[in-house]
């Protein structure tokens, strides 16, 4: 079977995890778990957070020997998610998948989060990275970015674009400014009711994950016009990138990644980030994961926390610069 050099690193990280002190996290996890797992995900069913998540808590359940049970909670920029994990018990019974909108974006986003995304949270482990692409309904006479920024500039705050998460808003706002051009942005509660009334029309574009998009571009109903990062994709390498189509210094993907309660036992946490990394160096889910238009890979939980904390600067120049007043 042939591997790619991201599968044998995975295949490695593994391995390497595999020869942690066993002895020390055996003791503190022979009782673990006691009971089923909860699983949060902050965003609608039907989102690809949530398709993702129901296949690492059926991948969680045979490892760990327990069910894992996917609980939607979506709302509020996926703060509301967000909070229930932050009040539960640190006992690793619950845990939260989640991408940067209620980490990274939201406390940028809103003026109260009700909660510190540093503090208040345990990183697991990061497993990847979610890509973005520019879509537009059917009827929009446009079909290359720059013939949108065009139509846009005749038509200044008339062209719609919708958003249905932190990284669909801040993806329209930078992509606006930097193209220097005013749009109407129409938010939606998720990408779901946004994807529906953009191939109803309703609404002209949005930047929305290349995973729960793709279906819909394969099958014409709704165009797609670039991805949306500086570079190609290697998942849709027929789209252009921002780069290639003039708009400069744009380079925008959703990261998803574990997280527990503050104050979780590290023996856990090294449990879960131990069955975590296994799962995506599965070739079998490694490639469900990538036909789905997810970009997996592992990491371990010391590296994702310092990620966090950079990416939470990161995404709060970008909110800044794109003029994004909070909520």
């Amino acid at each position: 079977m042939f591997f790619s050099k991201k599968m044998l690193a995975l295949l490695g990280l593994a391995s390497c995890l595999s020869l942690a002190p066993l002895s020390a996290i055996q003791a503190s996890t022979s009782k673990y778990p006691q009971k089923p797992i909860s699983l949060v995900i902050a965003f609608p069913a039907g989102t690809t957070s949530d398709s993702i998540g129901r296949i690492f808590a059926s991948e969680l359940s045979n490892a760990l020997g327990q069910s894992v049970v996917v609980e939607n909670k979506p709302g509020g920029n996926a703060t509301i998610g967000a909070k229930y994990v932050v009040n539960a018990k640190p006992d690793g019974h619950t845990i939260f998948l989640t991408t940067n909108t209620p980490i990274s974006a939201a406390p940028w986003l809103l003026k109260n989060v009700g909660y510190d995304p540093i503090k208040d949270f345990t990183p697991i482990g990061r497993i990847g990275n979610l890509p973005f692409v520019l879509i537009a309904n059917n009827n929009v006479q446009a079909s290359k970015v720059q013939d949108l920024v065009s139509m846009a500039k005749k038509n200044p705050g008339k062209v719609t674009y919708a958003s249905g998460n932190a990284t669909g808003i801040l993806a329209g706002a930078t992509f606006a400014k930097r193209a220097g051009i005013d749009m109407l942005h129409v938010p939606y509660k998720g990408s779901p009711n946004a994807l529906t009334d953009l191939m109803g029309g309703r609404v002209d574009v949005m930047f929305n994950d290349l995973s729960s998009s793709l279906p819909y571009i394969q099958s014409g109903k709704i165009k797609a016009m670039a991805v949306a990062s500086a570079k190609p994709s290697a998942i849709a390498p027929e789209l252009e990138s921002m780069e290639a189509a003039g708009i400069n210094n744009f380079d925008l993907s959703a990261w998803m990644g574990f997280f527990g309660p503050a104050n979780m036992d590290p023996a856990i946490v090294e449990r879960l980030n131990t069955e975590i990394n296994k799962i995506i160096a599965n070739p079998e889910v490694y490639k469900k994961l990538s036909d789905m238009g997810f970009d997996a890979f592992g990491s371990t939980s010391q590296d994702f926390g310092q990620f966090v904390t950079d990416q939470l600067d990161v995404w709060g120049g970008m909110i800044k610069e794109a003029g994004i007043e909070p909520q």
